[in-house]
């Protein structure tokens, strides 16, 4: 085999973050689809030969225990909910780090790159974090500042993404660095993914600038975000948040320092760069989707914030 792959499981991980990346190397393994590991192979391990429960409540049952780290070409620990990071076996933690001191490569998915920075393993090493965790990550540690901007990071041998569909495009990395192009496109090919993303591609999600611990801006932005193709009033969002206007207005001042109005609408038009550059939708159907009340208001909002119409957004790729 040309790939070896060895995955570890934290409980409560998060079950297509962990399919995505083995369907990746299983459609490279072998001609078409039969599924069988001839260029490459992969493994769950563990320190105990239990069932490992996903947050969805399936369970998988490990492969094998853990092992001499070195017969793995890279060792990828999948993380899930926040919550069970410091729940890893200390014969895990262990095997992570002699893994690191032989030099095998470490990949961490989702809460994954929490698991391994909290293993001390992350020192000197940029890390991808999911948008939705950013927070997460800087309340519990010191001394590493997450990229949560882009689907992952490569920075040498450590490689870490954002967890959901973003693993697939890491495990295609891996895959055309060890196999070749044309694996890595036949497997995304037929799991319906148009094409490899680079790293650098963002992530869709909460824009950066709306980054707060205050916790009734976050829950007022999820509410946002979750409604995006049919903006809420401010009327509904109070209510739904269980506070006044003023006092919620007063949190988004100091927080963010604008008013719910002005995130509201930033978190749309993330949204519609993110459909415009990814996508091959129409620019009136991305304005449909992310609550513009037609295209002309659209571009109106476009052209105020970016100096440009969505058409020239989306043909100039390094803007």
């Amino acid at each position: 085999m040309r790939l070896n792959v060895g995955f570890i499981l934290t409980r409560r991980f998060t079950l297509c973050a962990l399919g995505n990346f083995v369907d990746v190397l299983r459609l490279a393994a072998d001609e078409g689809d039969r599924s069988r590991p001839i260029l490459c192979g992969w493994k769950v391990i563990s320190a105990t030969t239990e069932p490992v429960s996903s947050s969805s409540g399936i369970s998988v049952q490990p492969d094998e225990r853990l092992g001499a780290p070195e017969r793995f070409d890279y060792i990828v620990v999948v993380g899930g909910l926040v919550d069970e990071i410091e729940s890893l076996h200390p014969d895990a933690v262990r095997f992570l780090k002699r893994a690191a001191a032989a030099g095998v490569p470490l990949v961490g998915v989702c809460t994954g790159t929490f698991v391994l920075h909290r293993a001390g393993l992350m020192r000197g090493y940029r890390a991808c974090v999911s948008w939705f965790h950013h927070e997460d990550f800087l309340e519990r540690f010191d001394g590493l500042k997450p990229v949560s901007d882009q689907i992952f990071v490569v920075d040498r041998d450590r490689l870490t993404c954002s967890g959901g569909v973003s693993s697939a495009h890491l495990a295609a990395f891996i895959v055309e660095r060890h196999l070749g192009r044309a694996r890595a496109a036949k497997s995304l090919h037929i799991m319906i993914i148009d094409e490899a993303m680079a790293a650098e591609v963002p992530q869709p999600g909460m824009p950066l600038a709306l980054a707060t611990d205050d916790p009734l801006v976050r829950k007022a932005l999820l509410l946002m975000q979750q409604s995006i193709d049919a903006p809420l009033s401010i009327a509904a969002l109070v209510r739904l948040v269980e506070v006044s206007r003023r006092k919620l207005e007063r949190h988004f001042r100091e927080a963010l320092g604008m008013t719910p109005l002005e995130a509201d609408r930033l978190i749309r038009l993330e949204q519609a760069k993110h459909l415009l550059r990814s996508t091959r939708r129409s620019a009136t159907r991305i304005a449909a989707d992310t609550g513009f009340t037609d295209l002309p208001h659209l571009i109106r909002v476009f052209r105020a914030a970016e100096g440009t119409t969505p058409g020239r957004f989306r043909d100039e790729p390094n803007r």
